[in-house]
This record gives structure tokens, sequence and C-alpha cells, in this order.
């Protein structure tokens, strides 16, 4: 037994954590029977089937959860929060080339042990970028939806130090976290503090937690993934990029993913046959998949509030004009 799965029993023992000491319980039969002692899993793995399973109190487990989240040395405060699984939204309208990007993630984690026993190692730390409102964060939801990992979003309010040194301290006890339990590790607009060290503005403190930052990610070997999303991946020190396992953007919607986010916010309410879709999609081109779904649940709501329940196309040209003049102007 390696020395992380040892911690890992040890652990769910103290924090009497039974889906966690199952899920070890089950690594443990697939390390053996991987390393050729086939009796000995087949042993351990007929005690698993013929033990009676518990019933977890999610309440107790969720509390637990919360208090394991990192916090700063200092005062205490909270370096990540834990978004509970049922706020994970996860359905994602993406070109096809992007789905795949996403779903060779998801595979990869999936098949991970397997991986493992070819000397290969599946792609754990990513780098998403793209336009505001593009579904950056959304791919992270998705990411934590479909692998079954919590996520933890780290919170740079509290991470952010102005005292020498101790923000790298921080981010320590984060990356530490992440590596005592599997999640995904969510820097959301990592740019936040991963800025280019060759900034003419740059100060110590700020150069600092970019080197930091670099080393975690050199040596990160969690068992969970880390998910990061900027806007504006240009200003990213470069060096960054090559810590990545996998660096693709997340698109604007083109034509039929405008029309596919339309026909999906609006599949809950009677819509009018005659709608010309691609029209209203071409429309949108160039707008964000939030401002899409924006704009069809305004539509919505607008024919709701007239009582008719019944979108009509007037209903979303009325939601395009109001969206237009309440977005800012370059």
């Amino acid at each position: 037994m390696n020395a992380q799965i040892l911690k890992r029993v040890v652990r769910a023992i103290a924090e009497r954590s039974q889906p966690d000491l199952d899920q070890l319980a089950q690594k443990l039969v697939e390390t053996e029977r991987r390393t050729g002692h086939r009796k000995l899993a087949d042993e351990l793995d007929a005690i698993l089937r013929t033990t009676q399973p518990r019933v977890s109190n999610r309440a107790e487990v969720l509390s637990r959860h919360l208090q394991q989240l990192p916090t700063s040395r200092r005062h205490g405060d909270l370096l990540a929060s834990n978004i509970p699984r049922d706020l994970l939204q996860h359905d994602m309208v993406l070109p096809p080339q992007t789905e795949e990007r996403f779903a060779r993630i998801e595979a990869e984690y999936a098949a991970r042990d397997r991986l493992g026993a070819f000397g290969l190692r599946p792609r754990k730390t990513i780098l998403l970028y793209g336009p505001p409102g593009c579904g950056k964060s959304l791919g992270a939801k998705r990411l934590a939806w479909n692998t079954g990992l919590p996520l933890l979003k780290v919170r740079f309010d509290a991470l952010l130090s102005s005292y020498f040194g101790e923000s790298a301290a921080n981010l320590r006890a984060v990356f530490e976290a992440a590596k005592e339990r599997p999640c995904v590790l969510l820097l959301d607009e990592c740019d936040f503090i991963a800025r280019s060290r060759m900034s003419g503005r740059d100060i110590g403190e700020a150069s600092r937690i970019v080197n930091s930052l670099l080393q975690f990610m050199e040596d990160y070997d969690a068992p969970g993934l880390l998910v990061a999303t900027t806007n504006v991946e240009k200003s990213l020190d470069e060096a960054l990029f090559r810590r990545f396992d996998d660096v693709f953007e997340v698109p604007l919607p083109g034509i039929p993913e405008i029309e596919r986010l339309l026909w999906m916010t609006l599949s809950g309410i009677n819509v009018e046959e005659s709608i010309e879709w691609k029209r209203i999609a071409s429309v949108l081109v160039g707008s964000s998949a939030a401002t899409v779904v924006k704009v069809a649940q305004d539509a919505a709501k607008g024919a709701v509030l007239t009582g008719r329940r019944v979108v009509t196309e007037a209903n979303i040209r009325q939601a395009l004009s109001d969206t237009k003049r309440t977005e800012p102007t370059s």
C-alpha cells in the first residue's frame, strides 16, 4: 500500500467517512489485481460484496467536508468555497471540437487506473480561456458533475495578503487541501494572480505568488483535477502555459449552438411554430452563451406576463432589443 493511500485510509477512519472507505477499499482491490495478486484481490472483493452497505448521513459528510476547507493562517478565513453538487449546472452547448476536448478529460479521469497500469498519466490540469460569458466556469462545473468530484473554488479575495510571503503560504494550503482530498480545484479568472512577471507594474509580492503558483503546478499530483480559467490569456505568465496538461478555448457560440441554446432554454414553455430560428440566431452571432440564454429567458417572461404563455417571435425580438440597450458599449 503506497503512502498516499495509507494516509487517506487513516483519515477516512478518523473522520468516520464510510463513502471514502468504500472507495479506498475498491481501489486496493484494483491495485492488488493489477499487480498480479489475483487470489488476494478476489478475497478482498468477496469481503466487500458480503458486507452490508451502510447508510451515510449526507449532512454529516458535508459538515466534515466544510471543516476541511483550507483557511488562512492569520485570520482563519476560508481560502476556497465548496459548490454543492445540486448547484452544479452542467449542460453545455459547444462546437463538436470543444465538446471532444471536455469529453476526453472526463474519459481519461474515468480510466485513470487503467492508464496508470501502462505508465500513462491522465490530463489533470486544464486551462480554459475565452471571452466573458462563454462558459469557462460552467466547464469546470461540468467536469465536476461528470467525474463525481466535489468542486472547490479558490477565493482570491481571502488568499491574497499584504503581508510578506503570506499569499504564497495561503496558496500552498489550497494545493495541499486538493492533494489530501480528490476534488476539482477551480482557479476562476486566474489572471488575478498569474499575470506575467514581465509587467512593468510588477511588485515583489505579486512576483512571489506567480513563482509559487508555477512551483505548485510543476509538482501537482493531486488525485483530482485542477481547472483554471481566464478572459485574458495573453496577459498570463508564459511559463504557466507549460504547466497545464491541456489548454483550449471555450469559444462564443456559432449559429448551430445559438439555436440549441434558445431551444433548450425555452423547452419548458410553448413556442410559436412560425419562429424563424436561424434568422434570430444570426442576429445573436457574436454574443456570449450567457447573453443568448438571457434573451430566451426574457422572451419567456414576456410571454408569461402578457398572459399568452406562448413565446412568439415578437417576444424574442423585444428581448433582443432590451438586451442591446443594456449591453455596455465598447
